[in-house]
């Protein structure tokens, strides 16, 4: 069962900060790293480390970054025959800074990622009709998404939306026919325009969502666990409570943990209970992508939470 994701990747330049500096004001940070990040190769990243067969649509650019991000790729057995380079151009990169409560902020830079277009789906698409599932984000053009969305629906290719970040262009009605629509609650509310301060709002935010269209959104809520809700039922999900050092990458780690269970499983409440756990375990450690828990590491944080 193959997943294809066809999206971003970035280079994530992490910064650990005791607090943001205010207006004008220069701070020591106590660490810095570079790791591989981008919510599309994230994504690549969580289904390959839990077992699945993995294939990625990006871009990089002609700078040192591109060959570093293409071998973390097949580091991870990640099938990189779609991934371009973009002369002249940038890779994408990513400042993050990470307080000291383990929450995050988070810039973003596309770079190559703006170079992704509807003809590099036509480009891989006798490969993508092999996949089960085709995993997007929002962090390349609309119409690589809307086109994507289409393509899958056309071969009978189950197809999930993550719709990070947030963009207000986002039109509803030409992404409607995703099986899976996964905001978290942030982009739920920037989506719907509702209010998603409790569970009903989350609930009720949702459910405008389903009247339009959309067959399954699942609401990830951080350390609060995640919500389904179809046409049919409403489940929530509670977060197992761990101590977080840095949750970058966490709404990414669930996703790509989910796409590799459902597509095994077809089992949305179980694909979902162990992305949960596959997501609090990511943001135990440092990092995005080298914070993501192997199978074996999940299935026994899982026995021991039975």
């Amino acid at each position: 069962m193959k997943i294809a994701v066809i999206g971003s990747n970035m280079v994530d330049l992490i910064s650990y900060i005791d607090r943001m500096p205010i207006d004008g004001e220069t701070l020591e940070a106590p660490e810095f790293s570079i790791g591989c990040g981008g919510k599309g190769a994230n994504q690549a990243v969580a289904a390959a480390s839990y077992g699945s067969d993995v294939m990625i649509l990006t871009k990089v650019g002609d700078d040192i970054f591109a060959d570093n991000t293409i071998n973390n790729f097949k580091h991870y057995n990640i099938d990189t025959t779609f991934v371009e380079r973009v002369k002249n151009i940038s890779s994408g990169v990513a400042p993050i800074f990470v307080d000291s409560s383990g929450q995050n902020r988070i810039l973003i830079i596309k770079g190559a990622n703006e170079y992704l277009l509807p003809e590099d789906i036509h480009k891989a698409a006798d490969h993508l009709k092999k996949c089960s599932l085709i995993i997007l984000q929002l962090e390349v053009n609309l119409d690589t998404v809307y086109y994507a969305v289409q393509f899958a629906i056309k071969n009978g290719i189950r197809v999930l939306l993550n719709p990070a970040p947030a963009n207000a262009k986002l039109d509803i009605e030409k992404i409607k026919e995703c099986d899976f629509f996964v905001p978290n609650e942030t982009e739920l509310e920037f989506i719907t325009k509702m209010p998603v301060d409790t569970d009903i709002n989350i609930k009720k935010a949702a459910i405008s969502l389903v009247e339009k269209g959309i067959k399954n959104i699942i609401v990830t809520m951080g350390a609060r666990g995640s919500m389904w809700v179809s046409k049919d039922s409403v489940h929530r999900l509670n977060a197992f409570s761990v101590d977080s050092v840095d949750s970058s990458g966490a709404g990414d780690a669930f996703i790509g943990c989910f796409a590799s269970c459902y597509v095994k499983s077809n089992d949305i409440l179980a694909s979902m209970y162990e992305a949960s756990a596959f997501s609090a375990l990511s943001v135990t450690k440092k990092g995005t992508q080298k914070s993501y828990p192997s199978y074996q590491e999940v299935q026994k944080f899982l026995a021991a939470h039975k």
